[in-house]
């Protein structure tokens, strides 16, 4: 078994009621069930993270874009034009 460190946490009566539920169906212990909610939440959240590096690559390039300016030779249509159709 893993070394475990020993935490405090408060939770809601809502959230104590459905974690004894849980406890009585699963018959696993309130600390298991809760180290799992933590297992499942963090591969929730890492997911947009591990993303993160893509999005600013992205953003940077749309920096450099912007950096050179308009397009040369200009448009020849308008941006209402494009609804139009």
């Amino acid at each position: 078994m893993a070394k475990m460190l020993r935490k405090q946490v408060y939770i809601e009566p809502r959230q104590e009621i459905l974690l004894k539920q849980l406890v009585r169906e699963t018959g696993m212990t309130e600390a298991e069930l809760i180290r799992q909610a933590i297992d499942r939440q963090m591969k929730v959240i890492r997911f947009p993270r591990q993303n993160l590096r893509a999005w600013q690559e992205e953003r940077a390039f749309i920096a450099r874009l912007i950096q050179q300016g308009p397009a040369p030779g200009g448009r020849s249509w308008r941006r209402e034009d494009l609804y139009e159709r």
